[in-house]
């Protein structure tokens, strides 16, 4: 009788948190191996790309500037390999294996048909819209701070021919980026101790930017620091580890600073040529339809806030605030050129 209760009970629970009666018995799906790459490509030949970033890093900025090129082609939040259910989520269940690995199924020839299924979907999505501008490269940007070096890894699984481009940016601005972001669009998922801080810099925001009061409590703070150089080292080690040449890397201020050099390097790093495209750049960077949004739909959270502006932890950080942001990534800073030392 008790096993019977804590059966239902651990079943009343996985309903409630996971939405699932079942625990899904999930599989591990090979990768896709040189043969069927290059099988792939015979149907698919595009060049494919993928920009990763943590939240706020500028990784939209860097996809409308990238597919300024007319043989480029970018478009954003697939999510094939950086947010649940992921690409390899859509064949996990065991009950697909059966299926696509059956040995009587004579079109699989012998082996597990699941990662030139999911790749073939992946590339289609990728070139039908591609086509359609005459593109000769194709990828797609996809924040990746929900898996770090994870998603990186999936993408190797069906991908490892693509490349892979990361953008870093300052984690103190990060963090007030992100933070307004989830003040502007997720204050439903704010805790109530998040939610009036959010309240209270709408209605008096000068003792923020005088660095009298946090945007962020104490525990948010850590988490969300700690997650920037997660994602920082995991990203960079398995770009590295796992595409070396056919990895990029790029700091945001530099996309800032010297937009058509930091964007021909990457024109280049994709196989197209970068000459006659500084015109068109120049004009791109004095548009910023981000910024024009958030002021429409948050002004009174965003007023006195210049959206991608170097150093806005200047104003907002307490003494307190750079104590932690030290303790936790201070040499993280250092490593990646936005701080000399620790006095800051």
């Amino acid at each position: 009788m008790i096993v019977r209760i804590i059966r239902r009970l651990k079943r009343t629970l996985r309903v409630l948190f996971t939405g699932q009666a079942e625990v899904l018995n999930t599989r591990q799906i090979p990768p896709i191996t040189v043969e069927e790459v290059a099988e792939a490509r015979t149907f698919f030949p595009m060049d494919k790309f993928f920009i990763f970033g943590h939240a706020r890093s500028g990784t939209t900025l860097l996809a409308r500037l990238v597919r300024l090129h007319p043989e480029v082609y970018c478009n954003w939040q697939a999510h094939f390999f950086t947010r649940p259910p992921l690409l390899s989520g859509l064949a996990s269940e065991k009950r697909f294996e059966a299926w696509l690995a059956r040995r009587s199924n004579r079109w699989n020839r012998g082996k597990d048909l699941t990662p030139v299924a999911l790749r073939a979907m992946s590339d289609y999505i990728l070139e039908r819209e591609a086509h359609k501008e005459d593109a000769k490269v194709v990828g797609d940007k996809s924040p990746n701070v929900l898996l770090n070096g994870g998603a990186v890894d999936e993408m190797h699984t069906f991908y490892p021919d693509g490349r892979l481009i990361y953008i870093v940016r300052d984690g103190r601005d990060t963090l007030v980026s992100h933070r307004f972001q989830n003040f502007i669009d997720g204050p439903q998922f704010l805790p109530k101790v998040d939610l009036r801080i959010r309240d209270d810099f709408a209605r008096n925001s000068e003792p923020y930017f005088a660095g009298e009061r946090s945007l962020f409590t104490e525990k948010a703070m850590r988490r969300m620091v700690s997650g920037w150089v997660q994602n920082l080292t995991e990203t960079h080690a398995r770009g590295q580890a796992l595409y070396g040449e056919q990895y990029l890397w790029l700091r945001y201020e530099d996309l800032l600073k010297e937009p058509y050099e930091t964007l021909a390097r990457i024109w280049t790093f994709l196989g197209v040529d970068p000459v006659g495209m500084q015109e068109t750049v120049a004009g791109e960077m004095q548009q910023n339809p981000d910024a024009a949004w958030q002021q429409q739909k948050a002004g009174d959270l965003v007023a006195n806030l210049e959206k991608g502006k170097r150093g806005s932890w200047k104003q907002l950080f307490t003494a307190r605030d750079k104590e932690i942001f030290k303790e936790i990534a201070g040499q993280t800073l250092i490593d990646w050129g936005y701080a000399e030392d620790m006095d800051w």
